[in-house]
């Protein structure tokens, strides 16, 4: 339309197309279209020139070409003023937005709420609740501004007081506190809440679902996934990316895949973020190849794309094929972030290759101007630590730009466990309890380093210690999904129904273990018992449950998967290479580490953990 010319200058049919058209463009994101035919017509009106600045308000980093185009308009009005006023909002800048509101000549309440929400979404709740106080009209908007800001603050009291203020409630409203209750764990309110609401909307729906998966109700969340499903509401990316990550949490592969099904039947199929939700569900439920499959076929890839494959290739150990990824990232023109580097620096950690995670951390600041992170400094710590170069990493962290945090130490002290280095050890234990002084891993951690060397008197102090600040450890327990059933494990499991034939099952894999050369590794035992009581509680870890169980219940020649909370045992991981070798099957193990890929008697992490 905008290529004919104006043959009708006065026509106001054709301005209010033109207007339509460049609106059209806006939306579609295609601003050098909009400006062009804004910059072809003869005649405007003061809707065509706020058209055109809503398009610059809405893009990233087109303060000036807004405020520019602003300064031109011949007769601004009150949605001019708005739009520029919101445009100084989603650019950041907001001292010079509070100033250009106070210019204003004339101000509606959409004004009054351009500031409000403003002012929330920049965490400026002060500033907002002054703005909010002295507002001559208020509407829902207002209110579910200030509501939402508040819960977005972590003040949910605040949030609290005014919902119930407020005279009218609107979904959004609603939507903020349900959001609010999931964070400070009130799921209980938050499910009462949802029920109450006279209207529901999609991103209420998203809300409870990614609620219950950040609380670890993951089933729960999978559950109301497939309610919203049954009450005729259709999912968008925010869902599925929910929905697939409670997925990986649980490792149910099986009804991840019925969750890819379902998709492959809709138009987000297309979906950049839907399809990485995906591969990324594939890598943690083990599925290695179907996630390349998946990548290989994505027709557009973004970042976190990229990041999300690199980071399954180092989660498998595959450090080699993560690396030669990263450099075809470089050759497609995919600018890596600070998350692909903490990929990178894993993979080179699993694969035990030291000189490129040094060469490659070395080369964040110089040739990618990323400033290294805490999470990054871990990864080093890890590598260096794992390698034996446990000089160096305390070297590492003591040349640390910020004070380490607990995690650096917790790293350190796993490092210390592996090779038996107790001096520092006690060194890193110290300094991790003075940062989290509840931190059970600390403890846990130490008290096998001295299990280990049989020196039971500090064992019992450090549980003594843990007993007197009320530490609880987190129960190692192991899980496995059988006919779309997940079967929990803990170590001398008592409750689970199959356990006799579990127990017998066991027994018979013991003896042929044995016969083919196993030897249990009593240092894994750490209590101060006999070795023959070792040898049984050894058997009865929850790895070794989980895996007799998907022997039972499985085809002959299945893979197994399984996976824990917790670092796979030393013992278990030797057991569960000789039951690959006896048994003939693939067993895969996930714990918190990475995934150990068990075929013919050896693991693909070579030993390396």
């Amino acid at each position: 339309m905008h290529s004919r010319p104006f043959d009708q200058c006065g026509s106001i049919d054709i301005v209010l197309k033109s207007n339509k058209t460049i609106t059209n463009y806006v939306r579609a994101g295609d601003l050098n279209a909009a400006r062009k035919l804004f910059d072809e017509m003869p005649l405007r009106t003061t809707v065509t020139w706020n058209s055109m600045l809503a398009g610059y308000s809405k893009k990233p980093g087109s303060l000036e070409a807004a405020r520019e185009l602003f300064d031109r308009i011949p007769e601004p009005d009150v949605v001019s003023f708005n739009t520029m006023l919101a445009c100084y909002f989603h650019n950041s800048d907001i001292e010079t937005a509070r100033a250009f509101f106070d210019g204003m000549p004339v101000k509606d309440i959409a004004s009054w709420n351009t500031m409000v929400s403003g002012l929330s979404q920049s965490g400026k709740m002060g500033e907002a609740s002054q703005i909010f106080s002295v507002m001559p009209q208020k509407n829902s908007v207002s209110w579910s501004a200030m509501i939402s800001g508040h819960v977005e603050a972590g003040d949910l009291e605040s949030a609290e007081y005014l919902f119930r203020l407020a005279p009218v409630k609107s979904v959004v409203a609603w939507t903020a506190m349900i959001t609010g209750y999931m964070r400070f764990k009130k799921i209980e309110l938050a499910e009462m809440f949802f029920e109450q609401m006279p209207v529901r909307n999609l991103v209420t729906w998203n809300s409870m679902i990614a609620g219950y998966v950040e609380n670890c109700r993951a089933e729960d969340g999978l559950k109301f996934f497939k309610r919203m499903i049954s009450d005729g509401i259709r999912p968008n990316p925010s869902s599925y990316s929910s929905v697939l990550l409670g997925c990986s949490n649980l490792s149910a592969l099986q009804l991840g895949k019925q969750v890819h099904q379902f998709i492959y039947k809709t138009p987000l199929f297309l979906n950049t973020t839907v399809g990485t939700a995906l591969l990324s569900m594939y890598c943690k439920c083990g599925e290695l190849q179907d996630a390349r499959k998946l990548f290989v076929v994505m027709h557009w890839k973004d970042a976190a794309t990229w990041n999300a494959m690199i980071s399954g290739y180092a989660q498998h150990g595959s450090g080699e094929k993560a690396i030669l990824l990263f450099d075809e990232m470089g050759m497609e023109d995919v600018k890596p972030d600070w998350i692909t580097f903490v990929a990178v620096l894993t993979a080179c950690n699993h694969a035990g290759l030291v000189e490129s995670g040094i060469r490659y951390f070395d080369s964040m600041r110089r040739d990618y101007q990323i400033e290294p992170m805490p999470d990054h400094y871990t990864c080093m710590v890890d590598l260096l630590g794992r390698a034996g170069l446990l000089g160096k990493a305390v070297e590492l962290i003591n040349n640390m730009p910020f004070k380490p945090h607990s995690a650096i130490f917790g790293t350190l002290l796993g490092a210390c466990r592996m090779h038996k280095n107790l001096e520092l050890a006690e060194f890193a234990a110290q300094n991790l309890l003075l940062l989290d002084p509840y931190s059970a891993a600390g403890y846990v951690q130490l008290a096998n380093i001295y299990a280990a060397m049989n020196n039971w008197d500090n064992v019992a102090k450090v549980r003594q210690l843990m007993k007197a600040n009320k530490v609880v450890k987190t129960p190692g327990y192991s899980w496995i999904e059988v006919k779309n059933v997940i079967n929990e494990f803990r170590s001398g499991d008592r409750v689970h129904p199959e356990l006799n034939s579990i127990h017998q099952k066991l027994g018979e894999l013991e003896k042929r273990m044995k016969q083919a050369g196993y030897s249990p590794n009593l240092d894994y035992a750490l209590h101060d018992v006999g070795e023959e009581q070792k040898e049984q509680m050894l058997l009865r870890h929850s790895e070794k449950l989980a895996v007799a169980y998907g022997l039972i219940c499985s085809p002959a020649g299945t893979t197994i998967r399984v996976f824990k909370n917790l670092r796979v045992c030393g013992d278990c991981h030797t057991a569960i290479k000789y039951i690959s070798l006896i048994e003939e099957r693939e067993i895969i193990l996930r714990d918190t580490t990475r995934f150990h890929h068990f075929r013919n008697g050896s693991c693909s992490c070579g030993d390396y953990w």
